[in-house]
C-alpha cells in the first residue's frame, strides 16, 4: 500500500502575504516548511516566498 509522499503546498510572500505560488513538494525529502526566492507580482521584486497551509 503506498502512501502519497508528494503534497501540494502554497507559498506566500514574506513582505505582502499574498499567496502566489503552488507547488509540489515531497514530504521525506523536504520535512520542513519550504522557502524560496520567487518574483511577487503585488511587491514588483523578488521576495522570500513561504510555504503556508
Amino acid at each position: 500500500m503506498a502512501t502519497e509522499r508528494r503534497v501540494r503546498v502554497t507559498l506566500a510572500c514574506d513582505e505582502c502575504k499574498q499567496r502566489n505560488y503552488n507547488t509540489m513538494k515531497n514530504k521525506s525529502n523536504d520535512p520542513d516548511r519550504l522557502e524560496m526566492k520567487k518574483y511577487c507580482r503585488f511587491c514588483r521584486k523578488h521576495t522570500l516566498h513561504k510555504e503556508t497551509k
